[in-house]
Formats: C-alpha cells, structure tokens, sequence
C-alpha cells in the first residue's frame, strides 16, 4: 500500500513545528522531532521483556500505589527530591503536551496575558494562544540577565519558562531561579516551569523543588519523560504545582482524563531504576557522540556555526550563516532527510530563526553520520 503521509500535510500549510515533524516519521533520516528513536540498551530490552509480568503487576496492585512509586523515582532519578508528594500535587498526564493544555486552561480562569520565554517549541504558545491568552516575549538573555522589568511582571499572571530550553538547551541556574521564584512571589506571578529536557543535563538536576518552596511563590512544574527513553510514544507527562496556587488545575484535569496506564506508569518506575543504575549516564555519552558527530561532520563548512556550544541537551541547532533555513529543509527533503527549520521556535519573530535547523540528536550514531554527510553535501553545494 502507497504511503501518503508525505502528502497528508501540503508545503502551503506548513505552519508549526509538529507539522514539519508528521512529514518525517516514516524517514529512515528522521532527525526532527526531539523525541527518542534510538535502540534499546540492553538494560531497557530487559524491562520491555518483562511487560507481561509488568502488565500482571498492573492488574493486581493499587493503582494510586504504583502512582506514587513510579514519581519517586523517576523525580529522585533527576534529583527533585523535594517534589511534593501530598495528593492531587502531581498530576499524571499522557504527554506534557496534555499536562500543558490543563495548565493553559487553568491558567485562562483567572489571568489573561503571560510571559513566555523566546525561543521555545511552538506548541507551547499555540496551546497558550488557543484558549485566549495574550503573550508576552520574554528573551532568553533578560531570563538568565539581570532582574525582570517590575512593570512586565505587574502586566501578567504568568511567567513562563522552558529549561532546559528547547531549541537552545540553556538552563536556569539555581541562583537564577531563586531569583526569577523571588520577583514573581513579589509580584504575585505564577512561575511555571517545562522541564521536559531534564533529563540531559546534570546542570539542571539541582531541586528545583526546594528552590521553589523556599521561595514562597505560587509555581507550576511540567516533567515529561517522553524525550528520554525509545518507548514508541509510551510514556508520562506530570503536571506538579505549589499548594494554594490559585489555578483549578485538578478540575481542569478531570474534565479531559481519568489517570494514565498503569502499566505505563510501571514501565517507566523499571527504566528509571535502569537509568540510576548507570543508564543516565551512558545516555548522556550517547548524545555527546552523536552530538560531536554532526559538529564535527560539519567542520568547515562555509558559514557554519553551532550557536549552543554548551547544550547537553538531545537536539543540536546549526546556524547556516546567510542560507535559508527553510530552504535548505526542502532540499534535504528531496533526500528524504528531516530536520526543521528554526523559524517557529522563534515564535514572536520568525525571521529571528531563519538561517538555522534544529537537528535531532536521539538516533542511531549511523543515521545521524548518514544524515550529516547529505547535510554537508548540500551545504557545500548551495
């Protein structure tokens, strides 16, 4: 049977960032969306075939048991020791992205604008944007500068941040946030935090729990472990937040789901065990390769640069001096090669991300070689 995926989304509708990515899935040259496609290691073959005793588990124990087992320690992996484990405070999702629309929702109750951070993936504003909200950019270099604007912070209910960030992989430090947590608790602002790119970077494994209670102010933490773990799309996306926050988050939450599988909740208890038993850190090997694969398979090309010299996390932008970055994107896509264009992360001004791709790290090392090889060609001859 003929695929049609490839036409299912035209070139003229081509608008955010998930689009660009659908046209990839079926491409052995998938480098676009950030989630991971890598094999299994052998730890993580070992849980897969156990999913029937899994599955049996999951029949017979409580599932609010395997709940909480599952939360301590996928947040003790990453150090959130303090995450509060008081009930209705973390709530399980199927995706962050399902976890982000009940936080937008919520938020839509009592706020009408709100700052988010620029540059960020375009699903996180559209979901804004969609239930009514007005934004408010906030650059990366004003988040880890000096102190935010007073009279921006009194203008919305919100402060929003990505960390680490997604494309850029920048992290807020835990001074920068006891700060960030400190003028939003003045000002009466909820900080909210998308820590879906945690994982990657020991950087942003500090408690960012402990920072955030100290601080007094009302917060919001999004955690996914969808970018960390090849789980065809099985995992979690957890929606954390302050006691007395203001938002009707577990009323919004039980308008669109129940819970999520406890089998799933399972599987990811099994691969965090595997990931504090040494598979982090491999993990984090693993990307350095792949990262220094296309830096270095890159190497002298007229023009380009790699603008995040200190990103861990699983992408990799690449700054193609004075090319489109659209444009080189369809021509790789002859190649059936997908990366994407950085304009729509750069959601206030696009132009702002033209001349670059995000390149997806979370792959086998010989399809990101294969993939920077036709990169480079190309590069070469544009």
């Amino acid at each position: 049977m003929q695929d049609t995926r490839s036409t299912v989304v035209s070139d003229d509708a081509l608008g955010n960032l998930t689009q660009f990515e659908f046209l990839a899935l079926n491409s052995s040259l998938n480098l676009a969306d950030g989630h991971a496609r890598q094999d299994l290691t052998l730890g993580q073959s070992r849980v897969v075939e156990d999913l029937p005793q899994l599955w049996a588990q999951a029949v017979k124990q409580p599932v609010d048991e395997i709940e909480r087992e599952a939360i301590g320690t996928y947040f003790e992996l990453l150090g959130q020791h303090s995450y509060p484990a008081a009930e209705g405070r973390v709530l399980s999702c199927y995706s962050s992205s399902v976890a982000m629309e009940i936080f937008a929702r919520s938020l839509a109750t009592v706020a009408d604008r709100i700052a988010l951070v620029h540059p960020t993936f375009d699903n996180i504003p559209d979901i804004l944007r969609g239930v009514g909200l007005e934004l408010v950019a906030v650059e990366e270099e004003q988040l880890h500068g000096g102190d935010l604007d007073a009279a921006l912070l009194d203008s919305v209910g919100c402060l929003f941040v990505t960390t680490p960030n997604n494309p850029t992989g920048k992290v807020v430090s835990r001074e920068r946030l006891a700060r960030l947590a400190e003028q939003c608790a003045r000002h009466d602002v909820v900080l909210t935090l998308d820590t879906s790119f945690r994982g990657f970077d020991p950087a942003a494994h500090y408690d960012h729990y402990e920072v955030l209670r100290d601080s007094g102010c009302r917060w919001v933490v999004i955690e996914d472990t969808g970018k960390l773990w090849p789980t065809l799309e099985l995992k979690v996306g957890w929606l954390v937040s302050s006691e007395h926050n203001g938002l009707p988050l577990g009323k919004v939450y039980s308008d669109i789901l129940l819970g999520v599988s406890p089998l799933v909740l399972l599987m990811i208890k099994r691969l965090a065990e595997d990931a504090a038993d040494g598979g982090l850190a491999d993990l984090h090997r693993f990307i350095a390769t792949n990262r220094a694969i296309v830096r270095d398979g890159l190497a002298g090309v007229p023009e380009v640069t790699f603008p995040d010299p200190l990103s861990r996390a699983s992408v990799e932008r690449v700054h193609l001096g004075s090319r489109s970055g659209l444009a080189v994107w369809q021509e790789l896509r002859q190649h059936n090669l997908f990366a994407l264009p950085c304009g729509p992360f750069h959601w206030a001004r696009p132009e702002e991300g033209g001349n670059c791709l995000r390149i997806a790290l979370s792959r086998s090392p010989e399809a990101v070689e294969a993939a920077t090889r036709l990169l480079r060609s190309v590069l070469v001859a544009s």
